[in-house]
């Protein structure tokens, strides 16, 4: 399999592309930055510390298309976007693990999606993508008796908030709530905000140091709170996740896929 990385140059990039490189299985062909990085034109071998490769950092959307099998962009919402029309124009998979698209960007980057093999979570990680699976069964068994609460804890330098994961695990929760995210989600608290709604799915983001991801998931209720928790210790179990994504996605039929599609988490359901 010929794969492309996207964001190469950026601490995810680097780890798909060193764990991707030990694959039997996969061959690195071209590694996408944005224009004006200060990584064009080095070998993307050096930047993630597995020494010459022979494949460049460059720019050219079009070029990096046509060489690959499969695209695995871990960039920004606007990138992102062009990069998968770029590689649904071309034929060609995509695997997208970039957050914090406005919800018309990802109604867009899902409508273009459809014409080409597309996969996209907003975490990669087998432990998070159990831990939706978890949050769906645990909110259907407890129902409206339980308040639920997300938090999440993320590194000093990540952009959005809340994360994707999280955002993530409040529609999980939502859907099985049978409640509509966008009128019962609470994103922090301050000042005199009142008792606490039943309907109510707080999320809560918290952000320091070098914090790689946590995220804990509690319901409570008078007398007793169950609660969920994923941490993940470094990037590599992201990196990991989104290589076996782009290995399973090569071979499927033109369709939208996601985590759950790819662990098989969705025979059942």
């Amino acid at each position: 399999m010929k794969i492309a990385v996207s964001g190469a140059a950026g601490r995810m990039g680097r780890r798909i592309i060193a764990f991707a490189h030990e694959h039997p299985a996969a061959e690195i062909v071209g590694a996408l930055e944005n224009e004006g990085n200060p990584s064009l034109g080095k070998d993307v071998g050096e930047l993630a510390g597995i020494g010459t490769i022979g494949v460049s950092v460059t720019d050219d959307v079009d070029k990096v298309v046509a060489a690959c099998d499969v695209l695995v962009d871990f960039s920004t919402p606007e990138a992102s976007l062009a990069h998968a029309k770029a590689a649904a124009s071309a034929g060609k998979a995509i695997v997208v693990g970039t957050t914090g698209f406005s919800p018309t960007q990802k109604d867009e980057i899902l409508d273009v999606g459809r014409s080409t093999r597309f996969l996209m979570a907003p975490n990669m990680s087998m432990g998070v993508n159990l831990l939706f699976d978890l949050v769906d069964r645990v909110a259907r068994a407890l129902g409206d008796e339980y308040d639920v609460e997300i938090v999440e804890s993320h590194h000093r330098l990540k952009k959005d908030a809340p994360s994707g994961t999280a955002v993530k695990l409040a529609e999980v929760i939502a859907q099985a709530l049978g409640r509509d995210l966008s009128s019962v989600g609470v994103y922090g608290r301050k000042g005199m905000v009142g008792e606490r709604t039943p309907q109510e799915i707080g999320v809560m983001a918290l952000r320091g140091g070098d914090i790689v991801g946590e995220h804990t998931v509690m319901f409570a209720t008078n007398g007793e709170r169950v609660e969920l928790i994923h941490r993940a210790h470094s990037r590599d179990a992201f990196a990991k996740g989104a290589l076996q994504a782009a290995l399973w996605l090569v071979s499927r039929p033109v369709g939208v896929y996601d985590m759950q599609d790819v662990l098989g988490l969705k025979a059942d359901k």
